[in-house]
């Protein structure tokens, strides 16, 4: 995150009654995101496991690109992306299962939660792209949530720096269901500076955008959003990756315990169960 002007803040307080409390790196992100709706996350991974996530983004990204055909994902403005990284590499069915990741997740939606999607995201070098504009990530919705319905989780494959375009956010904008006027969004939107193998959360009802990327490479990312499992998937997960040897807790993270009856007698079994 960019740096504040300002001196240090006061360690001292008065006439204070109550007092949240964050004992470890993992709660102080989710205190964050809870009161400003972002925060930064370390995913604990080595540099050499840094290292090999950002070659299979690349060797998955060149697979894609061949498999739908770069002319017909430009016509559809989907050659920035890559949907479900998961169901092409098992590297990132793993990161999407990242212990410090689902522990503030988990933190953070009440009750149970599914992964709704995992998307590659490519900022490009000295190019607008699409998601360069201010959204939230359960578009066209104005409401607000007294606990997250969603959150949004960004690993930075690369480093997030504001010369190429790291997320801009706009704090607390997850309490308020109108987006704000723009001399507000001039006044407090930040960059969130963040090194790749973090992850930046987000509730999902915060305002947030890519900013311009005028370095001379692109910014890859990897996309999660976590939901109540009320919410479809952006994809169908069960059926597109290999469940083999995944635990019971992994599956229904990855929605094999919500898939829609087809029946009636379907949805009694279920309950049944």
């Amino acid at each position: 995150m960019t740096e504040s002007t300002l001196g240090p803040a006061p360690t001292k307080a008065y006439g204070i009654l109550q007092r949240t409390s964050a004992d470890n790196f993992i709660e102080e992100a989710v205190e964050q995101v809870r009161a400003l709706g972002y925060a930064v996350l370390d995913a604990g991974f080595t540099a050499q496991e840094v290292a090999a996530l950002s070659r299979a983004f690349d060797s998955v990204c060149k697979g894609y690109a061949l498999a739908h055909g770069i002319d017909e994902l430009k016509a559809m403005d989907e050659h920035n992306n890559v949907r479900l990284m998961m169901a092409h590499d098992g590297a990132f069915l793993r990161l999407a299962l990242n212990d410090n990741l689902l522990a503030a997740v988990g933190q953070l939606i009440a009750g149970k939660f599914i992964l709704n999607q995992q998307n590659g995201v490519v900022n490009p070098s000295q190019q607008g792209y699409n998601q360069g504009a201010w959204h939230r990530d359960l578009p066209y919705q104005h409401f607000v949530s007294s606990t997250p319905l969603a959150i949004n989780a960004l690993y930075c494959i690369d480093d997030f720096t504001v010369e190429n375009g790291a997320t801009f956010v706009l704090p607390a904008s997850h309490k308020s269901a109108a987006f704000a006027s723009p001399a507000l969004v001039r006044r407090n939107a930040l960059q969130i500076e963040a090194k790749a193998g973090q992850f930046i959360l987000l509730d999902c009802m915060m305002f947030h955008a890519g900013g311009y990327n005028a370095s001379s490479r692109v910014r890859r990312a990897v996309n999660h959003v976590f939901n109540i499992p009320y919410f479809k998937q952006q994809i169908r997960i069960p059926g597109n990756v290999d469940d083999s040897g995944l635990s019971v807790a992994a599956k229904e993270i990855l929605g094999f315990s919500y898939l829609e009856p087809a029946t009636v007698a379907d949805f009694l079994a279920s309950r049944l169960r």
